[in-house]
């Protein structure tokens, strides 16, 4: 196989996820090739070969190094010319000074001489492991995309016009790079993480003539409904705009064009910053494109926290650590001084004592930070919280549900949402989660299970009272729904519907052109769009009379239409910390309702003073602030460095032989059952066939799974989840994880996750592999039998995942429908005399199952898996006590092992009983 189907050290394209792994692999090998090649000398035995490799690699590159301003045309092929003169001393200081650069960053920071004299010095830092005071003074860099079809001396001509303009005083400091075509300019701002700008000149073409079929790759993610060939030669800028402003919101383009301004207004110009006509103001473009840039690099609530600690201030209020003088004047804690540092302390104040803003009622920099927030996540309004998504779910809830309201919830979400739905009264109809009993895991509420129970309420006349849907996407486990799908079935079956999607592990999404096809805030955007359309009303009317007099099947057979008069009200909560940049309990809100302005702003106002401190911590207001910034200026190129880190471990654990003896990266077939999977893809990698395309399911499937979250099935090794977890990971390893299962460990990558991480993590996992084969062969019979009988249990006989049984009778409504007053059987619940505790034992389950009914007054909710299998109100059946009997967890909350388990006595149901009747009359 030729070279330039390779990426070096015998890897082949298939091999690598990403362009960006195969281009930093491909410069390391370069580096390695001529530093051989030295030491070989000119006649050596190996040199031509050496020399041939040499120049395959520089071929390999260079179709690759089109998209980038570092090294650069010129250095690029002046090392083509270094290597056809076979100056063998001066390529490898090139190479080499190329490499070090890629890796440390340092081109960020300073001109890294590669053409001409260069200097001795090579060791550039690692960007990373310089101190913060001399990172924070340099100025940040980027690259801005120039696309035009010119030749090689009006390219010149273009990067020397833009870098004449530098002034000493830009805050910022950017190189060009040249691309010809639309595809071409595609792939840019898809491959090279460093662009922040796109100018669109008149003279570009339409196809690539790049044949490297990685790159060609990253034109899938343009969709199928954003085909470049039906374009037409007049309209390449303008719709390279709108598909730039759709793959990459975040980047500002500038357009450049000859046509009339009539003309131009009319076209969707996506988010096109400014359009100059026919000209070469260079310096006006310069300007332009900095101040683009500082937009989304201005943090007004950061700023203004920083200006405040430089503020010589008398403190006169409530709290002595203000500007640090209870610490400094203190004999016995100096050291939190010492550790902290004097900056936080410098930076508190009360945000009733003046000089920043308030949270409760912003009109200063924390508004123009939600503000910023808001542009960044595509909302229409974001809020900040200070307390967690926990206090985010219960403000949403509260400010949209009344007493009485009937609330769809998947039941397997966050107990916050359960606690919320108590405080506001809600009629509660839980959804069923599919089961994933294997793997002691739910997965998400199927859209049949969603649309089945909207119908029956339908049927019983109870849809006027219907007002949320509310799903978690993404999962803990990564189970991601068709956002799109959902919204528009379900608004086609009530049009007024609210949603509210729990992203709190979701935030990072909008960074990454696939994964923001599944965020709330982009679909409700799209969703507004479409509703609008004569197409998409000609469609729904065509539907309509499809099924009028259709039965309840049919509905729930066909791919259902919104209304094109249905309202697009959609909230999404986020928890940044967990995803994002931000300091702990640094959570969002995203709204984009239509009837936010004129039906809920107050309700929404009252619930958030209901829920947010009067004293905030301003410096997780800050840090929001701060993680905002960050996304909108790098989180393309982070949340690709965290893709590229979760599918490096499935690669390693699938293509090792010894790990794959213990271990197994469970797979979308896996976490997914097939009747959910239209595309058909059942892995992301496979030994044999290598890597599949994540947007191919993405784009199709109902469910679809994240792979940042590896899921490891650890059964093979005799420990459970939680052993493996604790005694294993973090205790011999200081592996931190969060979730577990009886059989599983879940790993998240995140974008602070380093390669060198996942490095360490492949590397613990052989040797505890290893030790688990040295322990096997020094066994004995009868310890291999206890051996194989742990990873039976563990593998074979995992206890079956109950589901929702129902809400007793006595906090039911009338009817077949099954939605239950969570809220009376809460309150209830706090009279001792209403309440009774029955052990778990085989007694318990024969009265069970003779037909005893026991109701729960608790939430019952064990870790793993973490969400109620018990809440007040529900009948307890067999299978639920069977599940809590064969679960070895140490922590379950609500569970009191020295008394049993909480239950209503009769007295507690006939009073129930009593107080539901007297509510109807």
């Amino acid at each position: 196989m030729k070279l330039h189907d390779q990426g070096g050290r015998g890897h082949t394209i298939r091999d690598y996820y990403s362009a960006s792994q195969l281009r930093m692999d491909r410069w390391s090998t370069l580096r390695e090739t001529m530093e051989s090649l030295q030491r070989a000398g000119p006649a050596g035995r190996s040199a031509d070969k050496l020399a041939r490799r040499a120049a395959e690699l520089l071929e390999a590159l260079a179709p690759i190094e089109l998209y980038f301003a570092f090294p650069g045309a010129a250095a690029f092929e002046h090392m083509r010319r270094l290597l056809e003169a076979r100056n063998i001393d001066d390529l490898s200081h090139v190479v080499r000074r190329v490499a070090r650069a890629l890796t440390s960053g340092a081109y960020r920071r300073r001109s890294i001489q590669l053409v001409g004299e260069t200097g001795d010095n090579e060791d550039f830092e690692d960007e990373s492991t310089l101190p913060v005071d001399a990172r924070a003074l340099g100025r940040p860099y980027f690259e801005v995309l120039v696309v035009d079809d010119v030749n090689e001396h009006h390219e010149r001509f273009l990067k020397a016009s833009l870098q004449r303009m530098r002034r000493v005083e830009d805050p910022f400091i950017y190189e060009a790079v040249v691309a010809p075509s639309v595809e071409d300019a595609l792939i840019a701002v898809l491959f090279n993480p460093n662009i922040q700008a796109v100018v669109v000149r008149p003279g570009l073409s339409l196809k690539s003539r790049n044949k490297l079929d990685i790159l060609k790759r990253y034109l899938d993610r343009v969709g199928d409904d954003e085909t470049v060939d039906a374009m037409e030669p007049w309209d390449y800028g303008p719709e390279l705009c709108r598909l730039i402003a759709r793959i990459r919101p975040e980047l500002d383009a500038y357009l450049i064009t000859d046509r009339s301004v009539e003309e131009i207004a009319g076209l969707d110009l996506g988010l096109c910053r400014r359009v100059f006509y026919n000209q070469e103001d260079f310096l006006e473009l310069h300007l332009n494109i900095l101040r683009g840039v500082n937009r989304r690099y201005k943090t007004p609530f950061f700023s203004a926290l920083k200006e405040y600690s430089k503020q010589p201030t008398g403190v006169f209020h409530a709290m002595p650590i203000s500007r640090g003088k209870s610490i400094s004047r203190s004999h016995w804690i100096q050291d939190m001084g010492a550790f902290y540092g004097p900056n936080i302390f410098l930076a508190e104040t009360s945000a009733t004592s003046g000089g920043l803003d308030s949270l409760l009622e912003p009109r200063g920099p924390i508004k123009e930070a939600q503000l910023a927030a808001a542009r960044a996540f595509g909302s229409k309004q974001t809020f900040f919280a200070t307390n967690g998504t926990s206090t985010c779910n219960k403000i949403v809830v509260q400010a949209l549900v009344r007493p009485g309201d009937i609330v769809l919830v998947d039941r397997d979400c966050h107990k916050s949402h359960h606690y919320g739905l108590v405080l506001a009264g809600a009629q509660v109809v839980y959804l069923e989660s599919y089961p994933l009993h294997e793997y002691s895991m739910y997965g998400a509420a199927p859209l049949s299970e969603i649309k089945g129970k909207l119908l029956e309420l339908r049927a019983a006349g109870k849809l006027d009272r219907v007002r949320m849907v509310l799903l978690t996407n993404c999962t803990f486990d990564g189970i991601v729904y068709n956002v799109q799908r959902v919204m528009q079935e379900c608004l086609a079956i009530k049009k007024d519907l609210v949603f509210l999607w729990d992203e709190a592990w979701f935030a990072f999404a909008r960074f990454d052109p696939t994964y923001r096809e599944r965020t709330a805030m982009e679909v409700a955007n799209r969703l507004r769009q479409t509703l609008r359309t004569p197409e998409h009303a000609a469609a729904w009317k065509a539907q309509q009379e499809a099924l009028r007099d259709a039965d309840d099947q049919a509905w729930l057979d066909a791919r259902l239409l919104a209304p094109p008069d249905a309202r697009v009200r959609v909230y999404a909560t986020q928890s940044t910390h967990k995803t994002l940049t931000a300091l702990r309990q640094g959570s969002m809100i995203h709204v984009n309702d239509q009837d936010f302005k004129g039906e809920v702003e107050e309700a929404f106002h009252e619930a958030y003073m209901t829920h947010t401190s009067t004293s905030p911590n301003y410096q997780i207001i800050a840090s929001l602030d701060v993680g905002r910034r960050q996304v909108e200026l790098e989180g393309f190129e982070f949340v690709q460095r965290q893709i590229e880190s979760a599918m490096a471990i499935r690669r390693a654990v699938a293509d090792h032989p010894l790990l794959s003896r213990y271990f197994r990266v469970l797979s979308p077939a896996d976490m997914i059952p097939e009747r959910h999977r239209e595309s058909g893809v059942t892995r992301y990698y496979d030994k044999e066939r290598g890597w599949t395309d994540i947007w191919e399911c993405w784009a199709s499937d109902e469910f679809v799974l994240d792979p940042t979250r590896i899921t490891l099935l650890v059964g093979a090794t005799g420990w459970d989840g939680d052993t493996f977890k604790t005694k294993v990971l973090m205790d011999r390893y200081g592996i931190q994880i969060n979730k577990t299962s009886r059989n599983t460990v879940l790993f998240m990558t995140n974008i602070g996750t380093t390669r060198s991480s996942v490095a360490y993590l492949i590397e613990v996992l052989v040797e505890i592999a290893k030790e688990l084969d040295e322990v096997q062969d020094d066994a004995s019979k009868m310890e291999r039998l206890a051996f194989e009988k742990r990873v039976s249990s563990l593998i074979e006989h995992v206890p079956p995942l109950p589901d929702f049984s129902r809400f007793h009778d006595a906090f039911r409504s009338p009817g077949a429908t099954p939605e239950g007053d969570l809220r009376a059987a809460f309150f209830l619940a706090y009279d001792e005399e209403m309440c009774d505790y029955v052990e778990l034992d085989e007694k318990l389950l024969e009265r069970l199952e003779g037909g005893e009914e026991l109701v729960s007054a608790a939430f019952i909710i064990p870790y793993p898996p973490g969400f109620p299998i018990l809440v007040p109100g529900q009948v307890i059946s067999p299978q639920i006590l069977r599940f809590m009997m064969a679960l070895d967890v140490s922590e379950i909350h609500g569970f009191r092992p020295d008394l049993g388990l909480r239950v209503f006595n009769e007295k507690a149901l006939k009073s129930a009983e009593k107080t539901k009747s007297n509510g109807r009359s």
